[in-house]
């Protein structure tokens, strides 16, 4: 079921200054949660997880984690990066059951954008309104992306998620019941909208005739001389 696998141990000691001194050492304090066991406080590989971290599928599939030598199905659930290093500070794993549920944000992978209508033709841009879903399944359905088609879109039209055709097994969590949120556009682009503004403002200027009633009759004169 895991599409990945990472290594970790377990913590002799606890709290902020044993993570503190642990980071200056290239190792990561964490956490595993969930299922019918006790919480668990770990340390992982610094260089080796943030390698994971760079990999699209590590944050969003089923994880094999490896501590002194048993294996454990869980998902990344969070972690924290240091404000303006490329430095992890901590991390959470999930245990997970293979006959619950979870729920998982997966990416949305958009192909066919330049075939499509819209920009083929009309030169339009695409916009990706959402660029992850929010999911439900069992472990072994979860997927590690969701393709989104947008060979038919038209310049100024929109895919939405009632289009899409999710693997089985595989539910959107939406916030409220009926919603059916746009995925991408096609838009025109920015500088063709500006110009046909310019155009159209140009167009409608002020007019070059003489102001007046139109009459051509001269002015009444006030009788001074």
């Amino acid at each position: 079921m895991a599409d990945g696998e990472i290594r970790a141990t377990f913590r002799e000691v606890n709290g902020r200054g044993a993570s503190r001194r642990l980071r200056k050492t290239g190792v990561v304090p964490g956490i595993l949660y969930g299922g019918v066991e006790e919480t668990k406080v770990i340390e992982l590989d610094h260089k080796m997880l943030l390698m994971e971290l760079d990999k699209e599928a590590f944050q969003s599939s089923i994880i094999s984690l490896i501590i002194d030598g048993n294996k454990e199905d869980v998902l990344l659930r969070d972690f924290q990066m240091h404000p303006w290093k490329k430095q992890v500070l901590h991390v959470d794993f999930q245990r997970v059951s293979a006959n619950k549920s979870i729920n998982m944000s997966v990416p949305l992978h958009f192909i066919n954008e330049d075939v499509s209508p819209g920009v083929k033709v009309g030169g339009g841009i695409v916009n990706h309104v959402l660029t992850e879903l929010a999911i439900q399944c069992l472990p072994k359905q979860l997927p590690k992306f969701i393709e989104v088609d947008l060979s038919g879109l038209d310049l100024g039209s929109s895919i939405h998620l009632s289009e899409l055709s999710l693997p089985e097994g595989v539910e959107a969590m939406l916030s409220q019941k009926g919603e059916d949120p746009v995925l991408a556009t096609v838009q025109v682009p920015r500088a063709v909208v500006e110009e046909e503004t310019v155009t159209s403002d140009e167009d409608d200027g002020p007019s070059e005739e003489p102001s007046g009633d139109g009459s051509g009759a001269e002015a009444p004169s006030d009788g001074s001389s």
